[in-house]
């Protein structure tokens, strides 16, 4: 059996650190649980509240659920659809992500998009039955949970209070692209390309989506493949034997690798970003070996998912070494949750790890999600906590 690191890939010189130009003060925009997106006045109100309380930075989702968040010929060849259904019924087919662009950059916005869903999708999205084949599988997928070729993740919900009926809905619903399969590759390489040859973008951001959960793998075209690469043999019964977790998590690595020198080909200027959660998680659960990424140079900014209300949990996630040596190669922010519909957060918590997050001198920070800033969703008063962001953001800084 090959011997395998937790930290592979670390033996050659570092290149000196990339020097962040200025605090990263960034959110994501999601269309889950917010209509900011859907609505013909939100997006402008959003982008210049945020220019207004001096952020710097935006992620607004591109991918998500089996489909694009602006007009797309790929997705459209794929799923049959254009778009995302609702977007073409809220605001009658515009494409969103135009509008974000021309706004934010009006505003002094960064603007990088962000494939959220990554190897994910619905089981029943249109992108999932027109092409089953590209669904990877459980070991056990004829005697697990009775759901035929659909494997039910494991997602990770441990670090945020979500009721039990919405973790598990959220659970059955999803299932995992083979990130091995050219096709499925392809796709996820055409989309990416299309944002970034037909828009005006920063840069392109994936996050913990971008793998695969450990326990899948024993599809038909996976097994076949890993046959041919060792002489016949098949893959280990154990999800979790070192050599069969490193193989997969090689093929991954060359498909980022691929997808760097893709992007850099087209658009040179382009930032390849990345938002994961601790690497342990990442590799150990998701099989994304992000260190590898960044020591390679394939990654060029980096924000930490730490959604923790406890602020020891959230400290060690900083202090973690990989964490640690990201910072000494690239710009590294902090994710920090502002809340979800069922799971409020006081601004005093986002006060706190904002203070924290300076104080270990990262390059900045991202809040999930924009809905949960300041609206009546939030556990206290929508201008408290812009007043709270205000001074947190008390002077304006561009973005690295």
């Amino acid at each position: 059996m090959q011997e395998v690191a937790i930290f592979p890939d670390m033996s050659g010189a570092m290149p000196p650190p990339i020097p962040a130009a200025s605090e990263i003060r960034g959110v994501w925009i999601t269309n889950v649980a917010s209509g900011v997106l859907f609505s013909p006045w939100g997006i402008n109100r959003a982008l210049k509240q945020l220019s207004a309380l001096n952020f710097n930075t935006v992620y607004p989702v591109v991918w998500n659920r089996g489909h694009t968040f602006y007009p797309s010929q790929v997705a459209q060849k794929v799923t049959g659809r254009v778009q995302e259904p609702m977007l073409t019924l809220m605001r009658g087919g515009g494409d969103v992500l135009e509008e974000i662009i021309k706004v934010g950059h009006q505003q002094k916005l960064r603007v990088i998009p962000w494939f959220e869903y990554g190897f994910m999708a619905p089981k029943n999205s249109p992108l999932t039955k027109r092409h089953p084949e590209w669904i990877s599988q459980h070991r056990s997928i004829n005697n697990y949970n009775n759901s035929g070729n659909k494997w039910e993740p494991e997602l990770n919900f441990s670090q945020v209070n979500i009721p039990n009926f919405i973790r598990d809905r959220l659970i059955r619903q999803q299932v995992w692209l083979n990130p091995f399969h050219p096709e499925v590759q392809q796709l996820i390489l055409d989309l990416i390309l299309e944002v970034v040859r037909r828009y005006d973008v920063d840069g392109i951001q994936l996050d913990d989506h971008f793998g695969l959960p450990v326990e899948l793998g024993y599809d038909e075209f996976t097994v076949e493949l890993y046959r041919r690469e060792h002489g016949g043999k098949n893959p280990p019964d154990d999800p979790k034997d070192e050599e069969w977790m490193f193989w997969r998590s090689q093929k991954i690595n060359a498909f980022m690798q691929k997808i760097f020198t893709s992007v850099k080909a087209i658009k040179p200027q382009c930032l390849i970003c990345l938002s994961p959660n601790s690497y342990e998680f990442s590799y150990g659960k998701y099989l994304q070996n992000w260190l590898t990424w960044v020591n390679n140079g394939w990654v060029e900014e980096l924000v930490l998912q730490v959604y923790r209300d406890d602020a020891r949990s959230f400290e060690a996630e900083l202090n973690q070494t990989a964490v640690q040596i990201a910072g000494q190669k690239i710009p590294v922010g902090v994710g920090i949750l502002t809340g979800t519909l069922t799971h409020p957060v006081p601004v005093e918590q986002i006060q706190e790890q904002v203070q924290l997050v300076r104080d270990r001198q990262f390059d900045g920070v991202s809040f999930f999600y924009w809905e949960t800033l300041w609206s009546y969703l939030t556990p206290d008063a929508p201008g408290q906590r812009r007043q709270a962001f205000k001074q947190l953001f008390s002077s304006p800084q561009s973005g690295t």
